[in-house]
Order: C-alpha cells, then sequence, then structure tokens
C-alpha cells in the first residue's frame, strides 16, 4: 500500500482514502442465492479510486498534497466479479466522510442500481431520508433531511453481476 502524506485540514487525506475505502470494500455487500452448480460461487473484488477537481482537472488522490475547503473530491466504486457464478442482490455502500459534504445529483452507476441514503451512519437507508422538524405550534413533521446530514450511499442493483463482470458507482463530495 502507497503510503501519503496528504492533509485535509487537520486530517491526512490518506486518512479519508482509507475511510472511503473502507465504506466502499469492507460494506459492499454481496448477497448469494444458492447456486445451481456445486462450487459455483461470485467472488467480487472492489476497489476505490479518486480525483480531486483542482484547475478545471482532475488530480489523482496520489498526487496531490493538500486538500483545500471548497474543493471536490470524484469517488469511484469499481466492482469486478472474478467468480464463477454470479452476485444476486449486490450492493455496495461508500462512505461521506467527516469534514465533506455529498454534492447533490453527482451520484452515478452502471446498470440498473438505485441509491439509497444514510443519516446514521448504515444503520438504516432510505432513498430520502427524513427527520423530525419542530413546528412553531410545538407539533413536529417529518421533512426530508438536509444532504449534508448523509453519512453513506449505498448502490444496489436489481440485475445480478454476472461471472467476469463489472460495474461502477461514483458519487462527488464537497470539502467543508
Amino acid at each position: 500500500m502507497t503510503k501519503l502524506k496528504i492533509r485535509i485540514g487537520a486530517l491526512p487525506l490518506v486518512a479519508l482514502c482509507l475511510l472511503v475505502l473502507g465504506g466502499a470494500a469492507a460494506l459492499a455487500q454481496r448477497q448469494f442465492r444458492s447456486a445451481t452448480v456445486a462450487g459455483a460461487r461470485p467472488e467480487v473484488k472492489v476497489t476505490l479510486s479518486g480525483a480531486i477537481e483542482r484547475d478545471q482537472k482532475l488530480l489523482p488522490i496520489e498526487k496531490a498534497e493538500t486538500v483545500n475547503p471548497g474543493e471536490t473530491l470524484d469517488w469511484i466504486i469499481t466492482s469486478e466479479n472474478d467468480g464463477n457464478a454470479s452476485a444476486h442482490d449486490y450492493k455496495a455502500v461508500g462512505q461521506i466522510p467527516r469534514g465533506t459534504v455529498l454534492v447533490a445529483g453527482s451520484t452515478t452507476a452502471d446498470g440498473s442500481a438505485s441509491v439509497v441514503y444514510s443519516i446514521d451512519n448504515g444503520k438504516s437507508f432510505s432513498s430520502q431520508p427524513m427527520i423530525e422538524e419542530k413546528q412553531p405550534d410545538g407539533s413536529t413533521k417529518q421533512v426530508p433531511a438536509p444532504v449534508s446530514m448523509y453519512t453513506q450511499l449505498r448502490y444496489e442493483w436489481s440485475d445480478p453481476l454476472a461471472s467476469g463482470g463489472r460495474l461502477q458507482a461514483s458519487y462527488k463530495v464537497r470539502v467543508k
């Protein structure tokens, strides 16, 4: 593993990368239906790449020395099935690290993916997370959570990730 000496405010950018990669790889979820062929099994490998939008160009994370407030980080989660069976109900999770906020409308994915979001560090996900808001009369009502509260996002594919198949999903975060 390459050691990066990059700083984002008071936090090393390498910690930010590891946090996002941890979310993408460790939290990538694969639910497998029983294979019809004995020994057939999907084997999904997840990688994360990132770039910083700077001077109207994309600078790979590895080449950046610092990340400044207001800059945008582009993350790409790549999932490849090197196994000999399809991965059904495949999901991949991306982190929105502390000190950053998801750029609304920046999520994209290959295939038949939908995106859901969490505001509670992955305990629950929803296409539109809701929070309670106190009203002037003292009552509360459910309102959409602001994007600034999002902590994770999850891509969920309805089509299986075929053996030998590859999927990409991406999103952007802005440094606060």
